[in-house]
Formats: C-alpha cells, structure tokens, sequence
C-alpha cells in the first residue's frame, strides 16, 4: 500500500470536503462494463493532487490493468446492487446516525472528530459501515478508511485515539445529537473547551 506524506495527507483532510464520501460504481472503471450484483469487485482510492478518486473494478480487469501509480487503499468485496426505489427503508435511528455521520463529515470541524469517531464505530458495530483500511501517519494519527455496506460509499475518518476516560461524555453527546436534545453548535463548544 502507498502512504501519502504526512503534510499532503493532512491538508487533504483540513481542506477537501468532498472527497470523504465517494459513491460505490455500478459499471467498471476500467472496462466500463456494468458490475453484477454478488460478483465480487475490487474498490481503489486513488491519490490526486486535490483529493482521491474511487475505482470500483472487475477483478480481472484490475489485475491485468496498466498503471503508472500505486493506490492510497485497496480492498476486495462484493458488488450489491441498489435496492429498486420502493424497497424498505432501514430503522429510523440507525438512518438518523447514518445521517449525522454525512452531515459531520462534511462540516470538517475539528472540534467533532471525537464524535464522527464514534458515530463510525457505532455504525460499525450495527454492521452498516465495514473498515476497508487504515493507514497510521508519521505524527501516529492513524486515518481509517470506512464503507457503507447498502450504498458502498467510502468514508474516511480521523481516529482521534480516545481515551477510556472520555469515552462516557462522547457517548453523551452523540446520544443528545441523535435525539434532539442538543444541536451541533453545544456539542462543538463543549469539545472546544
């Protein structure tokens, strides 16, 4: 696996917004033909001047593909189709958190990695999100690489290595983001103290 530098990496982070979300494909990067739904697929980061790219492969073309450059992070899985637009939509809460997670992402605040940390290994742990990699940096942060196992979005998420200590308060605040009881804006001044 290629590792970025440290300082390329972090401002990619501090400054793009959009690329922490990437679609999954429906038809080949490479050939261009579309993907078979339970066929097994090969989905690349690939490291641009201003962001990453997303590939999503047949495995035979990725392996037999000519390139001059070596992905930022590479994984095998298997390709689902979208669900048909009338399909049952998932639990209210487990959607709510899914979306908080978007929507923290794109805000880019630093003072709510803590709680994009978690929200992640929540979704995780709800077999939502799967980790795909993780890349640890010359400063010891280490970036983790998320994929949304229904959409097959890529999410890419700081892990601010927290403490057991303050774990309990960042449960807090993200069960009060989820319910209401609190808005973005409490929770970042409260991080920021």
């Amino acid at each position: 696996m290629g590792f970025a530098t440290e300082g390329k990496l972090w401002y990619n982070l501090r400054m793009s917004q959009e690329w922490n979300i990437r679609s999954r494909g429906h038809i080949c990067s490479i050939c261009e033909k579309p993907l078979v739904d339970k066929a097994p697929v090969v989905s690349v980061l690939k490291e641009l001047p201003d962001g990453y790219e997303r590939m999503d492969c047949h495995p035979e073309c990725w392996k037999t593909a000519q390139r001059d450059w070596e992905p930022f992070s590479q994984w095998e899985g298997v390709y689902a189709a979208p669900p048909p637009p009338d399909a049952k939509k998932e639990p209210l809460k487990k959607e709510t958190a899914d979306e908080l997670l978007r929507h923290l992402i794109t805000l880019d605040d630093p003072a709510m990695k803590n709680v994009v940390y978690v929200l992640a290994v929540m979704l995780e742990r709800s077999k939502i999100l799967v980790e795909r990699d993780a890349h640890e940096q010359a400063d010891h942060t280490i970036i983790r690489i998320y994929e949304h196992r229904r959409t097959g979005e890529s999410f890419v998420v700081l892990d601010p290595r927290l403490r057991l200590e303050n774990l309990a308060e960042v449960q807090q605040q993200v069960v009060a983001l989820l319910s209401g009881t609190k808005t973005l804006g409490e929770v970042s001044s409260e991080e920021s103290k």
